[in-house]
């Protein structure tokens, strides 16, 4: 649709609300406000519109203040919800350095909008200006008790360094990408980077793009309090009852649970089986003149699980060989002895739980460095100075329901 239609009949342009839900109240938290254009019977999106870099950002401020001029005047009416989350182009935002917006929400405040019920949500990757600059505008406008939504998290080419820099109180995730099953791994990985970047900034996950159910489990493991997507709800020109598919969730959140909770037994009966092995084995063979001789003695008999075994004390310096199992056959690497594998994560905190506990302990999924396979380590305190590590093999896992 061509700009100069939509600012000439601004009139016909309206506020959709996508609803935001929460997974502690299995509710509608929030909406957030999308700018729709009415001609007739039919209703077009403005995303075009006002991503349209070609279109004059005060033609983009125009449409987006009648937009937002409606929303918030029905939102005060109505009061349907904790929050209403608002759209900027951080580009056109800091032309005057966020006053219009700010005036525009203190004349709702008059009204009595509750400046701390507004998200303003901005995307960091979209902004060609000195982000500093933006972060002092969104650090003013949190004065008044706005909140500040990073959307797009993950996608495209996203800062983390410049997100923190923001300090926003909640980070979007777009779940879209989950639609190429091959994206999955590479997409953990990125993920993984995130949820400890919002749990060290204090951020709230919303996970948003959601399709289906399986998006939906993916956002609730890993960390996301609220979600949207059409799987929910497709965006609507009026709000919504509150607890509109507050059963429907709560049953998919006791199966997720339920799933979780499997998924953690078989890994703590997996963990438990190999305590008694590897304490029989280790017994059996105390009496061995060398580590290199223990390891190569456990190899025999774990070959069916694992494919590399080593020894490190309780610093991170490898005492023995690794022994390397290249198809059938178990192989010494002397090469390796006296490595150090202190700055792996988790590696000291390990130590330190095996040593006060006098258990072993299975690790989370990770690819192996040299290998590239996804695998788990299960770690095993001999002595309190000396640890052994049998690194499992992905089929073992699979075999076990332990690869997920």
């Amino acid at each position: 649709m061509d700009a100069l239609d939509i600012l000439t009949h601004i009139d016909q342009v309206v506020p959709y609300y996508q609803p935001i839900f929460s997974a502690d109240e299995q509710c509608i938290v929030g909406y957030e406000v999308l700018g729709r254009f009415q001609q007739g019977d039919e209703v077009m999106s403005l995303g075009s519109f006002f991503h349209d870099e070609t279109v004059p950002e005060e033609f983009r401020m125009e449409v987006d203040v009648a937009v937002t001029t409606k929303a918030l005047e029905q939102f005060v009416q109505e009061q349907p919800a904790s929050l209403i989350s608002i759209n900027r182009d951080a580009n056109v935002l800091m032309i005057d350095r966020g006053e219009s917006f700010l005036q525009l929400l203190l004349q709702y405040k008059e009204k009595g909008l509750q400046l701390n019920r507004v998200v303003l949500e901005i995307t960091e990757h979209h902004f060609k200006g000195d982000i500093q600059q933006l972060g002092h505008v969104l650090t003013y406008l949190r004065t008044y008790g706005i909140q500040i939504a990073v959307d797009n998290i993950g996608k495209e080419s996203s800062n983390l360094d410049r997100i923190r820099l923001l300090a926003p109180d909640l980070l979007k995730i777009d779940l879209r990408a989950l639609r190429t099953s091959a994206t999955i791994v590479s997409y953990d990985d990125v993920l993984y980077s995130i949820s400890l970047l919002a749990r060290k900034i204090g951020a709230t996950l919303l996970y948003e793009g959601i399709e289906n159910a399986f998006q939906l489990q993916y956002a609730w493991r890993n960390g996301g309090r609220y979600y949207q997507g059409y799987y929910l709800h497709e965006p609507s020109p009026s709000f919504l009852p509150p607890h509109l598919l507050k059963e429907r969730l709560r049953n998919q959140f006791h199966t997720f649970i339920q799933h979780e909770k499997k998924k953690l037994q078989t890994l703590y009966d997996i963990s438990e089986q190999f305590q008694a092995r590897v304490s029989e084995l280790v017994a059996k063979y105390k009496k061995v003149s060398s580590f290199n001789e223990l390891i190569s003695v456990l190899a025999k008999h774990l070959s069916d699980c694992s494919f590399r075994i080593y020894v490190c004390d309780e610093d991170g310096f490898q005492q023995s060989a690794n022994i390397f199992k290249r198809g059938e056959t178990w192989e010494l690497q002397p090469q390796y002895e006296m490595k150090n594998w202190s700055w792996r994560p988790y590696f000291l905190e390990n130590i330190i739980r095996m040593r006060s506990r006098k258990r072993g302990i299975l690790s989370d999924l990770y690819s192996d460095i040299e290998t590239g396979e996804t695998i788990r380590t299960y770690s095993y305190p001999i002595d309190e100075h000396h640890y052994l590590f049998i690194d499992l093999t992905y089929e073992y896992l699979f075999e076990h329901n332990a690869h997920l």
